[in-house]
């Protein structure tokens, strides 16, 4: 995608062939930043304090930090170190664990003189398979949009989306956000409707950021908005990302998720979910009951930071001295409130058997 005119992915490698350049999604929409990752430490600081963020996105720099470390020391232990370290960088998104899974079934084998080419060749490989598949959700999903119909006279089709499912939480035009995308293109009337996504705000922070860029109307709405804009026909569907998807269809995606799929199922309006195949945990059927919920400080519930009309960032204390604060990053939508899964292989129903009739090779691990 495009960032005033130039061409960027979110990961990629330096000119050096070492070092790895990240966009710095703390400092969006006020700052356009790259940063540089020099170590194994660098990856996975930077997945930790998500300077890069999203599912798709923490496994590439993941993959890439397997490669930093096999460029510091190629050694079985550094090999199972680095493993160790990145995996316990963010929990709950399970892309993380597939490319550690990964680059470490590819690299144990190696002699330690070839490990290092080796994971940076995959590294690479994975974000180029990355946005191939982000295309192909993009396609999959433009065929749902084009069978709309919009609910009000405006004329356009309205979608709700919540968190950032864009190209900035994958390698490259996202999942939620690539049907968008590919709608926009072909000259289809779509607007937005962009959850601010508290507390860290990577709905007004970051999706509106990227639609802006890219020229797709959007408008930034507060996070308990949705559910009166499905009441009165201005959401034609929603749609989300997802850090994890279960076996039998549940999404665990960004906290909030689960109360707009309830609003869009009590409304009538199609729940749609974007997703790569990385993301499906097929070691999972109950996603309430097994997938484990990050819980983050509480200093993103307590403190915003923002522009000052000076021009500054600046950050603020928005909770009074003394009030304690809670922060799961996640929830889990049960399978039952998604109209349809959209990968890269196709549209499917929010089940097990609608998983397995895309990806029939995981009937073997039942």
């Amino acid at each position: 995608m495009k960032v005033d005119g130039t061409p960027y992915r979110t990961i990629w490698l330096g000119r050096d062939g070492t070092t790895v350049q990240a966009i710095d999604q703390t400092l969006l929409p006020h700052r356009f930043v790259v940063r540089d990752l020099h170590t194994m430490e660098d990856a996975e600081a930077a997945i930790r304090t998500m300077i890069v963020r999203g599912a798709p996105l923490i496994g590439a720099a993941a993959a890439y930090g397997m490669a930093l470390a096999m460029a510091t020391d190629p050694s079985d232990a550094m090999l199972a170190r680095a493993y160790t370290v990145l995996l316990e960088s963010r929990p709950t998104a399970v892309n993380l664990r597939w490319a550690l899974d990964d680059q470490r079934a590819l690299l144990a084998p190696l002699p330690p003189a070839n490990r290092r080419e080796a994971a940076y060749r995959r590294a690479a490989e994975i974000c180029d398979e990355d946005a191939e598949i982000c295309r192909r959700i993009g396609e999959n999903g433009l065929g749902l949009i084009r069978k709309l119909k919009p609910r009000d006279k405006s004329g356009r089709i309205n979608a709700l989306t919540h968190c950032n499912a864009g190209w900035l939480a994958t390698v490259d035009w996202g999942t939620a956000l690539a049907p968008i995308y590919q709608a926009h293109d072909a000259g289809i009337p779509i607007h937005v409707w962009v959850d601010e996504t508290r507390p860290r705000n990577q709905g007004a922070s970051l999706t509106a950021w990227e639609l802006g860029k890219h020229g797709v109307p959007h408008t930034v709405i507060a996070d308990n908005a949705g559910g009166h804009l499905m009441q009165h026909d201005q959401v034609d569907f929603v749609i989300t990302g997802t850090d994890r998807t279960t076996r039998g269809g549940d999404v665990c995606n960004k906290i909030g998720t689960y109360l707009k799929a309830l609003a869009a199922h009590d409304n009538g309006v199609p729940f749609y979910v974007g997703l790569p195949y990385p993301t499906i945990d097929w070691t999972i059927l109950d996603g309430v009951r097994d997938i484990p919920i990050e819980e983050r400080s509480a200093r993103e519930l307590s403190h915003m930071t923002g522009r000052t009309e000076t021009g500054e960032l600046a950050t603020v204390q928005i909770l009074p001295e003394g009030s304690a604060g809670a922060n799961p990053a996640f929830d889990v939508t049960p399978a039952r409130l998604v109209t349809a899964l959209i990968t890269e292989r196709g549209v499917c129903d929010a089940s097990e058997a609608g998983l397995l009739s895309l990806y029939p090779e995981q009937s073997r691990a039942a």
